[in-house]
């Protein structure tokens, strides 16, 4: 109830109002306190740490072969580009060198990891603005994309899939289908998609000039990814800083102008049009050769060899067990994850677990905009700027 003050009292219609921990438009658990005018918001302070994950102090106690199924429970809503990320992490720290089937194998399940995330940001955004029917066709794509995961690695939400200096088996034949079937199917599935929301006169006006910014303000607090794009900023590290061999592939990026929710929603759905052209690419183009770089100390080998040779067997103990020491470094490595920059600072003491690490996650960093963003705004604007934004809850508490 909204406490009674004189009338001439600015506090006399305020009312305080916790949006989570726990409600369907927080799409996670954590907290806004909201000072409201009505429906109106004054002000607004975050709290987070209701999940106390604690990634980062958990990773520097296991060895770097063990860090990989952290790394998933993240943004969980594209758990291989985090895998991935790791991978390649460690892999500059060791100096490896990876094949370039496995590059573009790489390439293509981190596209589709792209795709799926951006599948649940904009499908739920439509749900938060009333249109339930859209979500309904995403999910149903994003099961696909999730059976491909299941072929490649079992898994299918947080998938740990792939090791340090490659993958843990090539695409068989049955994921080769499965992939080729998405790829042929997806384009008019999504075209229909898009058809119920892009020029909705209701969506639109929920919308357009909702949770807006300027470029300035992005970059100003660090946005990266979707949410700088939108803003009319071009950055994306696949192209400014290229890993896993981007660089041999075309493709545009999808920038906004006005950084609102609405353009928010039209970049990533341009990006799923981008990444459908990548993995195209890739698959066409895709090179014969090993599926891992040949590093045994770092690579698990296959468990034939592991029953028949004993030098496979060692080297299987040590690398499970993690006896193996790393180099001594201090290194940052990111890549593209589905909401922007995903970093990882590693510092090695040339021990078995790393010294120091720190993980960038991008939801963390444009999170903390959220309160100027909704600052004067009304509750159901706020709503779908919190949608827009994508923020997992498993990025906020590493």
């Amino acid at each position: 109830m909204p406490r009674i003050f004189a009338d001439n009292d600015p506090q006399s219609l305020h009312t305080t109002l916790n949006l989570g921990p726990t409600h369907p438009a927080t799409h996670g658990i954590f907290q806004n306190v909201l000072q409201m005018d009505g429906e109106r918001i004054i002000s607004s302070e975050q709290t987070i740490g209701y999940i106390h994950r604690a990634f980062e102090k958990l990773a520097e106690y296991r060895p770097y072969y063990q860090i990989t199924p952290l790394t998933d429970r993240l943004n969980y809503c594209s758990a291989p580009i985090n895998n991935m990320g790791w991978h390649m992490t460690v892999e500059k720290l060791l100096g490896i060198e990876t094949p370039k089937r496995v590059d573009y194998i790489r390439v293509i399940i981190m596209e589709l990891a792209r795709i799926a995330d951006h599948l649940i940001c904009n499908s739920i955004l439509g749900v938060d603005t009333g249109a339930l029917t859209g979500f309904l066709y995403c999910m149903e794509e994003r099961e696909k994309i999730y059976d491909i995961w299941e072929e490649i690695c079992g898994s299918r939400l947080t998938t740990n899939i792939g090791r340090i200096g490659g993958m843990e088996r090539d695409f068989n034949e049955r994921a080769m289908l499965k992939l080729k079937k998405f790829l042929a199917d997806f384009p008019q599935n999504f075209k229909e998609f898009e058809r119920l929301l892009n020029r909705n006169r209701i969506f639109m006006d929920r919308t357009i000039g909702v949770g807006d910014y300027s470029a300035q303000f992005a970059m100003d607090w660090g946005f990266t990814g979707p949410c700088l794009r939108a803003a009319g900023v071009d950055y994306d590290v696949r192209v400014m800083e290229p890993y896993a061999s981007y660089q041999d592939f075309e493709f545009d990026i999808p920038i906004g102008t006005n950084g609102d929710t609405y353009d928010r929603y039209m970049v990533r759905n341009e990006e799923i049009w981008q990444s459908l052209r990548i993995i195209h690419q890739a698959l066409e183009k895709l090179p014969p050769g090993p599926y891992h770089a040949d590093v045994p100390k770092y690579f698990l080998p296959p468990k034939d060899e592991v029953y028949h040779n004993m030098e496979a067997l060692i080297y299987h103990f040590k690398i499970v067990m993690g006896e193996i020491d790393m180099p001594a470094a201090e290194l940052y490595f990111a890549v593209e994850g589905g909401n922007g920059e995903l970093g990882f600072y590693v510092i090695s003491d040339g021990g078995r677990t790393p010294y120091r690490l720190h993980f960038r996650r991008p939801c963390f960093v444009s999170y903390q905009a959220y309160p100027e963003l909704v600052k004067g705004q009304l509750l159901s604007d706020a709503i779908v700027t919190m949608s827009s934004f994508n923020v997992i809850a498993g990025e906020l508490d590493a």
